[in-house]
């Protein structure tokens, strides 16, 4: 079992987020990352590096995937769930990207901010534990 991580609420702050300024993208097909890139135009994150996951790399430590060069894996396919993890960015830059990305009718996806503990896990973990994070936020509901 990897290191408990805890959640925690984002604000509309200029703090700048853990990390390296860069996006890993899990479970993004081709037609979806040509929607994502559009959205990221919108709220003026189009300069940010991106990462899409693909589905051979889920046992890659995210440090390790926070390496690869901006736009490694595009066009690959993934059948990881769908999840942004976000690095380098401010918080009010996530929340303008998550406010858009559900206006924009997208399909759901696992959200995460990378932390010193969780850049040691690789994809499969972290996503296990953002699914289990959401079944309980949805049980509270």
């Amino acid at each position: 079992m990897p290191e408990k991580s805890s959640f925690e609420k984002v604000s509309r702050s200029e703090k700048l987020l853990y990390g390296p300024r860069k996006l890993l993208l899990c479970g993004f097909g081709a037609e979806v990352q040509k929607k994502f890139n559009a959205i990221l135009g919108m709220v003026g994150l189009a300069d940010v590096p991106r990462v899409w996951v693909a589905t051979q790399q889920g046992a890659m430590p995210l440090a390790a995937l926070l390496e690869l060069a901006d736009g490694s894996g595009a066009e690959a396919a993934s059948a990881l769930p769908r999840a942004v993890i976000v690095a380098g960015i401010t918080e009010a830059q996530l929340i303008s990207l998550m406010t858009a990305c559900k206006k924009s009718g997208m399909q759901p996806a696992l959200w995460a901010v990378l932390t010193p503990v969780s850049e040691k896990w690789n994809v499969q973990q972290l996503l296990a534990e953002l699914d289990r994070e959401r079944e309980a936020l949805q049980k509270k509901a």
